[in-house]
């Protein structure tokens, strides 16, 4: 082949290259195309691809051959140079060179000082190192380094033809590199997208429910003022607030009540039924989790925390949250900070809290189901609900409340109630408290075919007394029932384990056994002690 056919078909492959190059817009492409046309072109079995990094101090591979592709006998990849000092006696020499540099290996070795990545190439078998400058425009941006396992691979007399396709690397990577900041910033939007959306998904819903909140609350008996009197004493500040009730006395409007009139109104409440979701999603829920982080997580989500941030987390059904999660919901409310499922990054919120529960959650303490050190954070400014019955001169506005209320929503003309009807009302005890009543009223309209409510269906007293027995209906596991038992020995025995009057005897165990159990049950001095 005579030399201007070899300029020809130099020119040629130059410029398929530079198209190839140009069209390429992730690094899988420039990589496929250095890989599969490159190198072949060059002469050469391996390379490596490095820029300067933003410190302006190191370099580091952009691209390189694939580690399988190696044939390599040293323990460590030839590759992996990363944060290498710019200034290494080679590197730095080929960026200030205009021109290709040439290494034979068997002499560059015996050079003090060289990089460890060289002789890491030696040890793979290569022969010769080819260097050329990487330049965006007359920016020198990198070095292409070119590997041949054969010496005398890389001719003087093709120097333009290497510095030519440097060239049009240096245009490719500059686009390559904008496309990445281009899609990450995509990527940003893309997040803040779908966070918008499911919080305003969420924020619909609740909106919907909110416009049923007001006047469920109605009454103005002495109890019920104390009660709002610490709401307006409590609701201006950040403090933690613990509302205690029976199931059904209005705890989550308190709750509502409490966040309409804080500093953070304008935002919604977040709300969160702790009972109501599986433990093993709990924490997803709070926290959030990035995609693919576990089974199922097809999507990353937002959790309830960083939902709440700025405003108020309503945790109801405090109680259930089982001991794993209470540990990482203490961290949570100690440090201020989350971190999603998945993830490796801490993110700040700034979360007012609101808990509420049906349970005494002393008496859990003692039984081990809660922790002492959550109960402490949580108990700050605590506010508990009377029971309907201990408040019935509120009947009467509660339930000209609910007949206003169902009756508009069933289209029907009812303007109250009998005093014989309502007076029924006052001489039930109310176990369901003010859910039960607002039901029984919702019932009570849907029957009603007058405009007044003559006669109401109350349950009786066989029905009450089995809802009362079948309070406790949850399903305890062995673990629990047999924790429960041991913890009730030990209180009995005045918390002493072994010797003759000790748990363990009274157990019919070996004390190191029962030890080693209540070990596995967390079961802690603290759980049989009284405070």
């Amino acid at each position: 082949m005579n030399a201007e056919t070899a300029n020809r078909k130099e020119f040629e492959t130059l410029l398929c290259l530079a198209n190839a190059i140009a069209a390429a817009r992730h690094r899988a492409d420039l990589w496929e195309i250095i890989n599969e046309q490159l190198l072949e072109n060059f002469g050469a079995s391996y390379y490596t691809l490095c820029l300067i990094n933003e410190d302006d101090i190191t370099h580091s591979p952009f691209l390189h051959s694939t580690i399988d592709k190696i044939k390599s006998i040293a323990k460590d990849s030839p590759v992996m140079h990363q944060l290498h000092p710019i200034n290494d006696g080679i590197f730095d020499k080929a960026l200030a060179s205009e021109d290709p540099i040439v290494f034979d290996f068997k002499s560059l070795i015996r050079k003090k000082d060289i990089p460890a990545y060289v002789i890491r190439w030696y040890n793979a078998g290569v022969k010769e190192m080819m260097l050329v400058r990487i330049c965006n425009g007359k920016v020198p941006k990198g070095v292409l380094y070119l590997y041949s396992l054969n010496a005398g691979q890389f001719k003087k007399n093709r120097f333009d033809f290497f510095k030519g396709i440097a060239d049009q690397l240096g245009t490719g990577i500059a686009n390559i590199l904008a496309n990445e900041k281009i899609e990450a910033q995509l990527e940003e939007i893309q997040k803040y997208k779908t966070q918008l959306e499911q919080e305003n998904l969420y924020l619909k819903e609740e909106r919907k429910k909110d416009k049923q909140l007001n006047g469920n609350t109605a009454g103005h008996s002495a109890a019920m003022k104390q009660v709002y009197n610490l709401v307006s004493k409590v609701a201006p500040s950040d403090a933690t607030v613990l509302v205690l009730g029976e199931t059904g006395t209005g705890k989550e409007l308190i709750s509502h009540q409490i966040h309409e009139q804080s500093p953070r109104h304008d935002k919604l409440m977040i709300k969160v039924n702790c009972a109501a979701i599986p433990t093993t999603l709990l924490e997803s829920e709070l926290f959030g989790h990035e995609k693919g982080s576990f089974t199922g997580a097809l999507e990353r989500r937002i959790g309830k925390f960083e939902m709440a941030n700025n405003s108020t987390l309503f945790l109801d059904e405090i109680g259930e949250v089982p001991l794993e999660m209470q540990a990482k919901l203490l961290r949570v409310l100690q440090e201020k900070e989350i971190e999603r499922i998945g993830g490796n990054s801490v993110i700040k919120v700034n979360v007012r809290i609101i808990a509420a529960t049906n349970k005494n959650l002393e008496t859990e303490i003692r039984a081990g189901r809660f922790r002492s050190d959550l109960y402490y954070r949580l108990n700050v400014f605590p506010i508990s609900l009377p029971a309907l019955r201990e408040r019935k001169q509120d009947i009467p506005d509660l339930v000209n409340f609910f007949i206003e209320k169902y009756a508009i929503n069933s289209g029907k003309k009812i303007t109250g109630i009998t005093p014989k009807a309502l007076q029924q009302l006052m001489d039930y005890p109310w176990p369901g408290n003010i859910r039960e009543l607002e039901h029984l009223i919702e019932r009570t309209v849907l029957l009603t075919s007058s405009n007044m409510i003559t006669e109401v269906s109350l349950p009786s007293k066989a029905n009450m007394l089995a809802v009362q027995q079948g309070s406790d209906t949850r399903i305890r596991t062995l673990a629990e029932v047999e924790r429960e038992h041991i913890l009730n020995i030990v209180r009995l025995s005045n918390g002493k384990i072994s010797g003759l009057n000790g748990a363990a005897v009274k157990l019919q165990l070996p004390a190191t056994t029962l030890i080693s159990k209540m070990q596995k049950l967390g079961i802690k001095k603290e759980h049989f002690i009284d405070l």
